[in-house]
């Protein structure tokens, strides 16, 4: 299994997101995107990342530092209540090796620790078996079948999957 690290969404990243809006990556998700689009949505991860709204990350690996895909999670409202949303896409030429299952574990850890939400939910479409498959083996808890957008304005049919984020522990507490 290939080591993945999870590099901040930078401003070189434009091309990382290029290649994640392949049309057989877009399957899912309402279609490709217009380059417009793509670097309207770059800009977007990279202000939302200066503003703390938002963790967007390049997923590397040793042998492809230029990134296989991305993943990040975001400010949300779930049932009223304030979480975590997170989203990911794997090139497909590294599909399969469970790249996205680790960027997920780490996403995850990573919010962890900013703290902040009690929870992070992710909403893929329910025929989307990887995805949901990724979601059940990175330890998220499989909740309801519910509506969603996604893009907004195109409604899905979507899983609702939740990690709940237990607290950080208190260095040097019970010492």
């Amino acid at each position: 299994m290939a080591e993945v690290t999870l590099k901040p969404w930078a401003a070189d990243d434009l091309e990382t997101l290029r290649r994640s809006n392949a049309p057989e990556m877009m399957t899912y998700l309402g279609g490709s995107e217009t380059e417009e689009k793509l670097r309207t949505r770059h800009e977007r991860y990279l202000r939302l990342g200066r503003d703390g709204e938002a963790h967007m990350f390049r997923i590397v690996t040793p042998e492809h530092p230029e990134g296989v895909g991305v993943i990040g999670y975001w400010n949300a409202v779930h049932d009223d209540t304030a979480v975590y949303e997170t989203g990911w896409s794997v090139e497909p030429w590294y599909q399969g090796q469970g790249i996205g299952t680790r960027a997920l574990i780490a996403a995850l850890d990573h919010a962890r620790f900013v703290g902040g939400r009690r929870s992070v939910h992710a909403y893929p479409r329910t025929d989307n078996a990887a995805s949901n498959a990724i979601c059940a083996k990175a330890g998220m808890t499989f909740n309801r079948e519910m509506d969603f957008e996604y893009p907004p304005g195109n409604p899905i049919r979507c899983n609702d999957w939740e990690f709940t984020l237990e607290p950080r522990p208190i260095v040097g507490a019970g010492e």
